[in-house]
């Protein structure tokens, strides 16, 4: 693993890939290098307006890329159920969209945003999009989680922050349920045999527009402009950021229920096996959350629900 760039991306010629949140940042670079090794890849993006500037810009950096647009709002389960009905076979899914301290908001669905987005509307779209990855050999579902699992574990009794909203440990809590999701999801594809891979990455501490957008939405302009500054100074760019996540995607060793981050304080460099809370490897939180998510969203797992 050590000095892992996209150029050790195995070919991925005859594969489709499905990345959420491709329009910019880590999606966009994620897609771009799965396009370049020779995938076939769908831009799952909400906004129809800026997915179509990302295929456009996408074309013109790989001429000759096999990509299409996707129309997805992980806040919006009609939206999901829609994006997910025309795919029979899919080789790899990347959940990589996200939301990050915003104000308190909901859903289309009346969930918490940031537990609704991150977590609900990725649940979702895996268990609807489980057939299409179980007729693939050697499928993966990718979860990005973030260094932010560590403000906190999920509270089960209060998963759409009801009782207090606090925007950080909401983040926080939701990027755990990110990676509880993924080890049940792992625990489960494993007891039933499939050879599906479900893993999850993070970009350590990579300047992809998330760290802005929260600020703004709140009308914090001062809190904006620092996380600008401070963007310019500490973090790596999404290029760097990308890279565990596309390792987590494509790297031959790739075991379930790992999770990639960067190998310097889990902040920035090569790709390497990451620390994470003992909370994200509960086996009865994640039978919980797995229960709840599935009663929340109407979605069920099929053959994996035993």
């Amino acid at each position: 693993m050590t000095g892992w760039n996209t150029h050790d991306i195995p070919d991925q010629s005859g594969r489709t890939a499905v990345v959420t949140g491709a329009n910019g940042g880590l999606g966009y670079v994620t897609a771009r290098e799965l396009a370049r090794s020779g995938a076939r890849v769908v831009l799952a993006c909400r906004s129809e307006t800026r997915g179509r500037q990302a295929v456009a810009r996408l074309t013109g950096e790989v001429p000759g890329a096999e990509v299409e647009l996707g129309r997805l709002d992980l806040g919006d389960l009609a939206s999901v159920r829609e994006f997910a009905r025309p795919y029979a076979r899919l080789d790899l899914l990347v959940n990589n969209a996200g939301v990050m301290a915003m104000p308190y908001g909901t859903t289309a669905d009346g969930f918490e945003t940031q537990f609704g987005v991150n977590h609900l509307g990725h649940f979702a779209l895996t268990g609807l999009l489980m057939p299409a990855l179980l007729a693939a050999p050697r499928a993966r579902v990718v979860t990005v989680s973030s260094m932010a699992h560590l403000l906190g574990t999920i509270d089960p009794g209060d998963l759409n922050s009801e009782r207090a909203y606090r925007r950080w440990i909401a983040y926080g809590r939701s990027k755990t349920a990110n990676l509880l999701f993924t080890h049940e999801l792992a625990r489960r594809l494993e007891a039933s045999g499939a050879e599906v891979i479900a893993a999850a990455a993070h970009p350590g501490y990579a300047a992809t527009g998330l760290q802005t957008a929260g600020p703004r939405a709140g009308g914090r302009r001062t809190v904006e402009r620092l996380m600008s500054a401070t963007n310019r100074v500490f973090a790596q760019p999404a290029e760097a950021g990308a890279l565990p996540v596309l390792y987590a995607a494509t790297a031959p060793d790739v075991r379930p229920d790992s999770f990639t981050g960067p190998s310097l304080a889990m902040w920035r460099g090569a790709p390497a096996p990451s620390w994470r809370a003992p909370w994200t490897l509960d086996d009865r939180a994640g039978r919980r959350l797995w229960t709840e998510s599935e009663r929340l969203t109407g979605v069920s797992y099929g053959s994996l629900d035993g």
